[in-house]
């Protein structure tokens, strides 16, 4: 079972943004900028382009109204999506606030906000998504 798979069952808590049947999204705890967000499918799939077909359709229609209470709640030009998947074994979308080229960047150190930063940055997404 992967880290993603633990999280979707709540083995590990995490900070939840959204989830529906197929979908659960949540902030990434060591982040590039304040509200990074990840997208991952509740099926195990390693690799982003072998999930189920109808998975590959809709994560984006899923991540939709999720990137647009990102760029309400987080001061940021737009929201950028990346899939890399070499962290954790279980394909996954990532929904990063954009300033500049390098908020992207994943070869940068990446932060690590305190418990009570990401709730923060978790309930100022939740009450644009809502």
């Amino acid at each position: 079972m992967t880290l993603f798979s633990k999280i979707i069952k709540g083995e590990i808590p995490s900070y939840k943004i959204a989830e529906n049947e197929k979908f659960f999204a949540f902030l990434d705890i060591n982040p590039l900028v304040e509200g990074h967000t990840l997208v991952v499918p509740k099926v195990e799939v390693d690799k982003f382009l072998e999930m189920p077909d109808d998975y590959l359709s809709e994560i984006l229609l899923f991540a939709k109204p999720i990137a647009a209470a990102i760029e309400k709640a987080i001061p940021c030009k737009r929201c950028g999506l990346s899939v890399i998947g070499l962290e954790v074994p279980h394909a996954h979308l990532h929904l990063i606030p954009l300033n500049h080229m390098d908020d992207i960047n994943f070869t940068r150190k990446k932060l690590s906000p305190t418990k009570e930063e990401l709730m923060n940055a978790q309930e100022k997404i939740l009450s644009e998504l809502k």
